[in-house]
């Protein structure tokens, strides 16, 4: 994957906007206001490929501009939006947080052909962004409508889980939009998240080796073998051990087998 990702890399790094989270905030913001001032539809901007391939060769671009909803919390969606994306391109760098964003339109657009009739979303815009920020900052919190703070691996596992839902009880439309929504966060993390899940099974394996030990050692330091009185409880009682094949056994003093 990495090689691939490189070779991707390479071919749109002349191309690449820096900062492009920011433009799209802005592109969506003024959508936004022309639709509430009544000076677009934005049903003229959505993509369905019917529509497309009878020429409205600019609904491949322009379902992008869309702002996440027309409500009340739009702003606050635009926001996370910029937080989040923000925050991923400086970790990815500005060519690879490009390939992201832009892997995730060419699956939604791709996807969209297999059922052409139906309208395709951006919602891979701020879903992928949201779970690739979760992934990376599990622990960060969030303060919901700047008020209750909530750490954002919660938010992220209530997303995964509708996305689940929906991919299990929707239609073919939604199944597709699931899987344009996720399938570039697959493509760059699902190394990583392979990796982690592993590393988090060895480090509670190793947990329960750990206090397993420590129960172990923590114990008394001798107990008989038949009657399990122990060292700690029972101080006037003499023990001793025996090699009985290629193990030592202890035996207190009252249960110590005579010597063969």
């Amino acid at each position: 994957m990495s090689k691939w990702l490189n070779k991707f890399e390479r071919l749109i790094a002349p191309i690449t906007v820096p900062n492009i989270t920011l433009y799209l905030v802005i592109v969506q913001t003024f959508v936004l206001l022309a639709v509430v001032l009544n000076r677009l539809d934005p049903r003229m901007l959505v993509f369905v490929p019917t529509l497309f391939l009878q020429g409205d060769w600019w609904r491949i671009f322009s379902f992008v501009a869309i702002p996440p909803g027309f409500g009340m919390l739009v702003a606050f969606a635009l926001y996370l939006f910029y937080l989040y994306g923000n925050a991923l391109e400086q970790f990815l760098g500005v060519v690879r947080y490009n390939l992201f964003l832009f892997s995730g339109y060419a699956l939604t657009v791709g996807l969209a052909f297999l059922s052409p009739h139906m309208m395709a979303t951006n919602v891979f815009l701020g879903g992928a962004v949201f779970l690739a920020f979760a992934f990376l900052n599990p622990d960060f919190t969030l303060h919901l409508f700047f008020i209750l703070p909530v750490k954002i691996k919660w938010l992220a596992l209530i997303m995964w889980v509708g996305f689940g839902y929906t991919f299990v009880v929707g239609g073919a439309s939604e199944r597709l939009g699931v899987l344009a929504a996720t399938g570039n966060f697959f493509l760059f993390f699902g190394g990583d998240l392979i990796t982690r899940l592993r590393t988090g099974r060895r480090a509670v394996r190793e947990q329960v080796k750990r206090k397993k030990l420590k129960e172990e050692m923590s114990g008394p330091m001798h107990r008989c073998s038949v009657c399990k009185r122990d060292s700690d409880s029972n101080h006037e009682l003499d023990f001793r051990y025996r090699t009985e094949g290629d193990k030592e056994v202890c035996y207190c003093s009252d249960h110590l087998p005579p010597r063969e």
